[in-house]
């Protein structure tokens, strides 16, 4: 056991090292920060002009205004990640297909499952690194909020993101391992998120049984519910599925890699 989790950190340091290296890592990064800068205030300033709504029998109730720039503000996030995931996902493997040392890593000492999971916490604490910064104007925002946003609901929501991008990145890194073309990697990963991202809605439009199937398996569905301060334990068994599945197809697909090169 103490092997295995060796390796993993090993990994682990050598996949982020070279996340903080590569000039696309602070290119997304870059992209990523202005877009979240510039929605933030947009959805600041419209939920501070909007300080009340008319309920059915028309009377003006106030607006939770925490709650809905939380809410909003994830909401954003979740959309952004939807772009930025796939690109940092699609050299996972992909890279190590085309500069010819897969073949190396898949017969090395080193389990792949040891290697993926290395892989998948790397990009995922690159990602989370990301986060970071939003969390300072997020925290200053909601200090000033009255009545206070629950520091539970925030948290909550902040660990459904985080989760999202934790399955989005293991399918991810799946898809990487089955072609050596980076662009193909991120357009197949984008094309499977927005599947499953919309896959509530064709649920709902079939109805019955398999409609309820397809509606559960719905990212959107499920990051809505902890983006919503709901502890819903389906939608954490959900994501960590997918994560789970991710790692397990990865390391099946080197595998076979492997298999083909003997």
């Amino acid at each position: 056991m103490r092997i295995i989790v060796a390796n993993i950190v090993a990994i682990y340091r050598r996949e982020l090292q070279s996340y903080f290296a590569s000039p696309l890592a602070y290119l997304v990064a870059g992209i990523f920060w202005l877009l979240a800068g510039f929605f933030f205030t947009y959805i600041l300033e419209v939920t501070l002009a909007r300080t009340t709504f008319a309920d059915a029998s028309g009377y003006q109730v106030p607006i939770d205004s925490a709650t809905q720039l939380l809410q909003g503000f994830l909401g954003i996030l979740s959309s952004i990640a939807l772009f930025i995931l796939p690109i940092l996902s699609m050299g996972l493997y992909a890279e190590e297909r085309k500069r010819g040392t897969l073949e190396l890593l898949a017969t090395s000492p080193i389990t792949n499952w040891a290697v993926a999971v290395g892989k998948l916490l790397a990009v995922l604490t690159f990602f989370v690194s990301l986060l970071l910064p939003l969390l300072v104007y997020e925290a200053i925002a909601y200090s000033t909020t009255n009545p206070p946003l629950s520091f539970g609901v925030i948290v909550l929501g902040h660990i459904g993101l985080v989760l999202l991008a934790a399955a989005v990145l293991s399918l991810g890194m799946f898809i990487s391992s089955l072609t050596d073309s980076t662009i193909l990697a991120a357009l197949f990963t984008f094309a499977l998120i927005l599947f499953l991202w919309v896959i509530d809605g064709v649920g709902q439009e079939i109805g019955g049984p398999l409609g309820d199937a397809l509606a559960h398996l719905s990212l959107l569905k499920h990051y809505g519910n902890l983006a919503q301060g709901i502890l819903d334990t389906s939608s954490l068994i959900l994501f960590a599925s997918y994560i789970v599945l991710g790692i397990f197809l990865t390391a099946q697909s080197v595998d076979a890699f492997r298999f083909q090169r003997s």
